[in-house]
């Protein structure tokens, strides 16, 4: 074609208005009334993703990176997957084949014959009228993968085969190729509109494969997409078929037409498109989260549903609170280390250990101690256990690699099954423990039985009492062991302190006493030295701190062992932890068991130290197993002060024991300390109603925020009380 030619087919061209006036693009609702129109689906759904890789393939394939346009050089993109022997193509390409080459011909000949762009695309919209919009893009970029890849496959393989290179100088390749520096802005940006094309393409697709049953009509996001469907589908053909021009105009009118106009129109429509998909994924993303929320929802209730029914064995239990799927090994063997399926756990008693990333590691320490021993006697007895460790972490919070690290630490650090990463616990799940079992940050120990029944909705405080002798950790034998129990010496220092044991077997008397007043320390260990003296009994004495402020308890040991004083104390903050923690694991117990606390001597006990512990200190009197008195520490300190003045002569008469506890209830009843007891909300069972151990009065019920400086408190994960979801 000589140059006049030439002029007069690309003046037809632009007269035929392929250059789109900005007017034309900002008008949507107009440009695809007609088309939104007559879009008549006839119901067939058809699979388009094996269709949209081979398309994908042809266009990754066959795009000119701009190094290659500057050097008139071609790179092959061996290093890209190849999707053409995927399955499903054959049977797709037989029944749209047809169609793709209608398409790819109504271009070519609309784009030569002069036709506007936007005539050509609504063309082609006519010729899919039956046809989803996603279906409609995919085969429209099909027909346009024909033209572009074989452009691209000449231009690859002229140089190397007789026959591409007769067909490389009919369509004028070598010309073409021959100038690929002056067309690099050309090139570049058809590169870039093909590949803002396919992320539209792809995205509507996500679209329409969005699980119906969650949406409805009353989704906004899902209202707003599926209106917007049709604007971004007919902006990606427009795209198409300008993309299609391009490669028409440089196959039959040669590279010499090339204006800026060109390169323009392509960047326009990129432009569009990226505002269109940008758009787009904000509503998809808006539609998967309702889709997240509702589908969590649906496990939450399926959850609830499960434990409600019987089952054969524990595997379908199981499998919903750890991982339903068959695809990944999701247990760590804390023996072999190695990855390993939930079959080991089939029709075992399995103890669920639900924890955050902060448990501590004297609770870890203690428990591997039982959990040795009762493993031990476990060949010996019928039903045999496992434990699983369940992290429990924010769902919403980034997995950095400083808390893999300390994941991975404490995975290592433990003998029995964990599961393998805490992404495998969904939502639901959390909910479910949240809700059903009370977990917050505080760690609990579920047992399920083998067919997946709850025997305990929490055994860790029944472990930290008894230790292995609560085997099989069932809320029967909670109560069995609790029968059996009385206010004793022992039940407070058992598995803590041997020394101990062998003064009660002496039937010595002994303090255990506590605080953070270092000046009251020196005061009643002075006084319960001279009174014993005085009465010559035979006493021990032992300091066991608070249950909480470490540093300033640490600081009264200190005090002990720089001023000498004549008291035994715990050397280790792990012993002192562990005989507060079972304290509370006792009162947890009596209260997860829903026993009736006016009648329980015992429980009343336990209520009285934990709350005098709280208003400062306290003291037990016992005399080897049996507790004389269970005080508060500024009464205990003032009758041993009285001793001399007031019931030194009581003492003579009827003896030391009784006398002591005849004038601390004097005292007792005088100064008569208020009775606090201090829940915290990562406890889990926070009961909503309590009695007065002293008094038996209902307690009133405070809100109280506390810092106590010296104690390391984890923010990273606070759990809440959680209210589920609804479907």
């Amino acid at each position: 074609m000589n140059s006049i030619g030439k002029l007069g087919a690309m003046q037809q061209l632009v007269k035929g208005g392929r250059v789109m006036p900005a007017a034309a693009i900002s008008d949507d609702s107009v440009l695809v009334k007609k088309i939104a129109a007559e879009h008549n689906p006839e119901g067939i759904d058809y699979d388009i993703r094996p269709l949209l890789h081979i398309v994908e393939d042809v266009l990754t394939r066959s795009n000119m990176s701009s190094e290659d346009a500057a050097t008139g050089t071609l790179t092959r993109a061996d290093h890209v997957e190849d999707r053409s022997q995927l399955p499903g193509h054959a049977n797709m390409l037989e029944a749209l084949s047809a169609k793709i080459d209608r398409i790819s011909c109504e271009i070519s000949y609309k784009t030569l014959g002069g036709v506007d762009a936007h005539s050509t695309t609504v063309a082609i919209f006519e010729m899919l009228t039956i046809y989803k919009w996603d279906v409609k893009i995919v085969l429209a970029l099909a027909a346009f993968a024909l033209t572009y890849g074989e452009f691209w496959l000449l231009a690859q393989i002229h140089d190397k085969n007789q026959l591409a290179k007769s067909m490389a100088i009919l369509k004028q390749l070598p010309s073409i190729m021959e100038h690929a520096g002056t067309l690099k802005p050309r090139f570049d940006a058809l590169n870039d509109l093909v590949n803002i094309i396919l992320e539209v393409t792809k995205v509507v697709i996500e679209f329409h494969d969005l699980p119906t049953q969650y949406m409805t009509q009353d989704i906004t996001a899902y209202t707003t997409a599926y209106n917007y469907v049709p604007v971004a589908s007919y902006w990606t053909i427009r795209s198409i078929v300008a993309c299609a021009a391009q490669i028409t105009s440089l196959t039959t009118l040669g590279y010499e037409i090339f204006t800026s106009t060109d390169a323009w129109e392509l960047s326009t429509l990129t432009f569009k498109l990226k505002n269109i998909i940008e758009h787009l994924r904000q509503l998809l993303n808006s539609c998967h989260e309702h889709i997240e929320k509702k589908m969590d929802a649906e496990a939450y209730q399926m959850l609830r549903e499960l434990f409600s029914k019987p089952h054969t064995d524990n595997m379908k239990v199981l499998r919903a609170l750890i991982y339903a799927q068959d695809d990944i090994l999701p247990l760590y063997d804390g023996v072999t280390k190695k990855r390993v399926s939930l079959e080991p756990l089939r029709r075992k008693n399995v103890l669920l250990l639900f924890s955050g990333m902060e448990i501590s590691t004297d609770e870890l320490l203690i428990l591997e101690q039982i959990y040795n021993e009762s493993k031990a006697h476990a060949p010996r007895m019928e039903n045999r256990y496992e434990l699983v460790w369940i992290p429990i972490v924010d769902p919403n919070s980034e997995w950095i690699a400083p808390k893999q690290k300390k994941f991975e630490s404490l995975q290592e650090s433990m003998p029995w099954y964990s599961v393998y990463h805490p992404s495998l616990i969904g939502k639901p799940v959390i909910w479910f423990i949240q809700s059903e079992w009370k977990y917050k940050n505080k760690p609990i120990l579920v047992v399920l039985d083998p067919q997946g029944r709850v025997s305990c909705p929490n055994a860790i405080h029944m472990m930290w009492i008894w230790g292995s002798a609560a085997y099989p950790f069932t809320s029967s034998r909670e109560e069995a062991l609790w029968k059996e129990e009385t206010w004793r010496l022992e039940l407070l220092v058992d598995g803590i302190d041997s020394e101990i044991l062998n003064w009660i077997k002496e039937r010595k008397y002994i303090f255990l006493y506590g605080g953070d007043d270092p000046e009251w320390v020196r005061r009643f260990v002075k006084e319960a030295r001279r009174v014993a003296t005085a009465t010559q009994i035979p006493l021990e004495i032992v300091y066991v701190g608070k249950s909480n402020k470490r540093e300033q308890v640490q600081k009264i040991i200190d005090t002990i062992i720089r001023d000498k004083l004549n008291t035994h104390y715990w050397p280790e903050q792990s012993m002192i932890w562990f005989f507060w923690t079972r304290l509370q694991s006792m009162l947890f117990s009596k209260l997860q068991l829903k026993q009736s606390d006016d009648d329980d001597h015992v429980m009343q006990e336990i209520k009285k130290l934990l709350s005098y512990d709280k208003q400062g200190g306290w003291m037990v009197l016992a005399k080897g197993s049996n507790i004389v008195v269970n005080g508060h520490a500024a009464t205990g300190l003032q009758t041993l002060v009285e001793y001399d003045g007031v019931w030194k002569d009581d003492a003579d008469r009827d003896g030391f024991e009784p006398a002591f506890r005849k004038h601390y209830d004097k005292v007792h009843s005088v100064i008569s300390p208020c009775c606090r007891f201090e829940f915290s909300h990562a406890m889990g069972r926070i009961p909503e109603r309590l009695t007065c151990p002293e008094c038996r009065r209902n307690m009133h019920v405070l809100t109280t925020f506390q810092c106590c400086h010296d104690e390391k408190i984890d923010e990273d994960f606070f759990v809440s009380t959680v209210t589920p979801p609804t479907i």
